[in-house]
């Protein structure tokens, strides 16, 4: 084979490779926002923005606009809305539901100017609450959105008709979790460069999680390395900032807390750190599931809140 030819074959295959290498988590992201688009529609919700005095929020909203009861629900650090898509849809047959993308998450950009602690990203969720004529809601809130829902209740009773706090943060563990133990080392699992390190961090995410195909998987890693700084930034602003240990016996509202035994990033130890401290909270433990039983086990972590909302209303 002549030179020539050898040169310019070589030359397409790796094209080829770069081309693949780019497309192919690119189209992983289209199929997860189609797929995300149609079940959203199937379940009765659709996007919306919300204009705050400092950001854009987009959100999914649903269920009757004339319902008496709002739900809301906010998703954790590094995540976004549609870690609530299956869940949600077990309530929009009675319940005005309003899903955030909070600040720096999903589609609400990040703004470095702003503040990404606990209480500030609580009064941007009651700014919105206003925007759309809310007075009174049921709080939702898994992880950092846990801890956010927690300082909702804790500094704003009278907007607050329950909260559920699904492995939150904002209190300290008695026990390490393997988050942690990372982070001793010098290693924030969040905070990464390469699809390998998405993985390990994805494993920690969850004990059960739902099935998705590589190129989704890839996508996602990508977005993360992509977003390194930003979520830096963010992490720096909440993580043990304005903690709520010692606080704990001012909450005046309704309290439902819900933990994976498993929670690889929150250590389940925290639970009865939350149940103990405040006045009649009640708590659910899953022994199967991870940090994100909401994703986890949509069905049945949905009929627990759903119970205990009822009891509230």
């Amino acid at each position: 084979m002549k030179k020539p030819l050898v040169v310019a074959l070589i030359s397409i295959v790796i094209g080829f490779a770069i081309w693949a290498g780019v497309t192919y988590p690119r189209i992983g992201g289209e199929v997860l926002a189609l797929a995300s688009k149609i079940e959203t529609t199937l379940y009765g919700l659709h996007r919306a923005e919300i204009e705050i005095s400092d950001s854009r929020l987009m959100s999914w909203q649903g269920g009757p606009k004339d319902s008496a009861e709002t739900v809301v629900m906010l998703h954790g650090y590094s995540s976004e809305k549609t870690v609530w898509m299956r869940f949600a849809s077990h309530f929009t047959d009675r319940y005005r539901v309003l899903i955030l993308d909070l600040p720096g998450h999903g589609e609400t950009a990040f703004d470095p100017a702003l503040k990404y602690d606990s209480v500030s990203q609580g009064e941007r969720v009651l700014q919105a609450l206003d925007a759309l004529g809310v007075a009174k809601a049921h709080i939702i809130g898994n992880s950092m959105g846990g801890f956010i829902a927690a300082q909702i209740a804790l500094h704003h009773p009278e907007r607050v008709r329950s909260a559920t706090l699904i492995d939150p943060a904002g209190v300290v563990a008695p026990n390490t979790s393997d988050m942690e133990r990372m982070r001793a080392l010098g290693r924030n699992p969040f905070e990464m460069s390469s699809r390998e390190e998405f993985d390990t961090f994805y494993a920690m995410t969850m004990s059960q999680p739902p099935w998705l195909p590589r190129m989704i998987l890839d996508y996602m890693a990508d977005d993360y390395i992509a977003r390194r700084e930003s979520l830096a930034r963010i992490f720096h602003d909440f993580h043990d900032v304005d903690m709520l240990d010692t606080r704990l016996s001012e909450f005046g509202v309704p309290v439902l807390l819900l933990w994976g035994e498993r929670d690889r990033l929150l250590d389940i130890s925290s639970a009865e750190v939350w149940r103990q401290g405040i006045p009649g909270a009640q708590l659910i433990t899953y022994p199967e599931l991870g940090h994100m039983p909401m994703l986890e086990d949509a069905s049945g972590s949905s009929r627990d809140v759903l119970d205990f909302i009822a009891k509230h209303q």
